[in-house]
């Protein structure tokens, strides 16, 4: 769920942290330090910490290189750019062999209208059989050459197919990829975002569509207890418990941070909470357990809000509706499933009130 507070506090550290690092603050300099400023991409967090306890100069070199290694979009846009050249050339390499076939096709019309006209000559001239035995060989060298360019430029034809349909697989990768988040491997908020625009357009056409908002309670506590890298697994474990509960044309998505959102094609509110409540119930029985010593770290539990869109509304004004059930599933002690139609809710906008 969006927080302008934390939001802005993010953006100003990230100004900060760019200035006493002396960063020039471009955008791609600060999509990174908003990144380390917000601790939501750990590998950007662990290499850029390592770098300034180093006291290692955040060069443009180092910095960019970073970009590519930890940032997925980074990544997807050098993916395009080389599919686009490996494309382009392609391209070039197909026009230039039907180029150079239209002239072949060109010069065997020409030999073939030649020949037409030399064999009628031929017969009024009363030529010899030598003659146009000569003529008829000219002919057939001319169409077998013909055959062999035509062969030549079928199996030139194919194999540039080939790398048309190896680009067309790397497109998919990198737009996979693009809308991936890369450590849940669940859809990111691009994909999110890009679900719910077309979930309020089948809201807009009759379809029943809802949404999940959801938070893992007292998430600090496991990053500052035990670490990112635990913090990270949480995260995994949430993000797979989603996916075992989604289904068909659902989104499970990392919102941002330890939050979660999930769209539910063709269900109401009721069917809505009654999804929410088994993904919660099979977060509560998950263990996070020390590999080394077997140790159980704690129990995971999550609080999650439920609203469904009504026709012709902004994707926006669901989200808050579905944030304000899951600030309410906080205040009424976590570990909970409250929806935009429960009791609880009134009772707390009267309070608030």
């Amino acid at each position: 769920m969006f927080k302008p507070d934390r939001e802005q506090a993010f953006a100003k550290t990230a100004l900060a942290l760019m200035g006493g690092a002396g960063v020039i603050a471009t955008p791609d300099n600060f999509e990174l330090f908003y990144a380390y400023a917000s601790g939501e991409n750990t590998a950007i967090t662990q290499a850029m910490s390592a770098a300034i306890n180093a006291k290692i100069p955040l060069t443009p070199e180092l910095l960019s290189d970073l970009r590519l290694r930890c940032l997925s979009g980074a990544r997807a846009a050098v993916a395009m750019e080389n599919v686009g050249g490996g494309m382009s050339k392609v391209i070039d390499d197909v026009l230039g062999r039907l180029e150079a076939a239209g002239k072949d096709t060109a010069d065997y019309k020409h030999a073939l209208t030649a020949a037409t006209g030399e064999l009628g000559a031929n017969l009024d001239q009363g030529r010899t059989p030598a003659d146009l035995r000569r003529l008829v060989d000219g002919l057939i060298s001319a169409t077998r050459a013909m055959e062999q360019r035509a062969k030549s430029l079928e199996g030139e034809l194919q194999a540039s197919s080939q790398k048309v349909d190896e680009l067309r697989t790397k497109l998919a990768d990198v737009r996979k990829e693009s809308l991936t988040d890369p450590l849940t491997n669940i859809a990111n908020r691009k994909a999110f975002d890009d679900a719910a625009a077309a979930a309020a357009e089948a809201a807009l056409g009759g379809e029943a569509v809802s949404l999940l908002i959801c938070d893992i309670d007292h998430f600090k506590k496991f990053n500052d207890n035990w670490g990112h890298q635990t913090g990270d697994q949480v995260l995994r474990l949430v993000a797979a418990c989603l996916s075992e509960n989604v289904k068909g044309r659902d989104t499970a998505a990392r919102y941002g941070g330890e939050e979660f959102a999930v769209l539910l094609r063709g269900s109401g509110l009721k069917d809505a909470a009654h999804v929410a409540e088994q993904i919660r119930q099979t977060v509560e029985t998950k263990k996070l357990v020390k590999k080394s010593t077997g140790d159980v770290l704690g129990a995971i539990t999550i609080s999650i809000g439920v609203s469904q869109f009504a026709p012709g509304e902004a994707v926006e004004a669901v989200v808050r509706r579905a944030d304000a059930c899951l600030y309410g599933a906080k205040r009424n002690g976590r570990n909970l499933v409250i929806a935009q139609n429960d009791a609880r809710m009134a009772a707390l906008e009267t309070s608030a009130a």
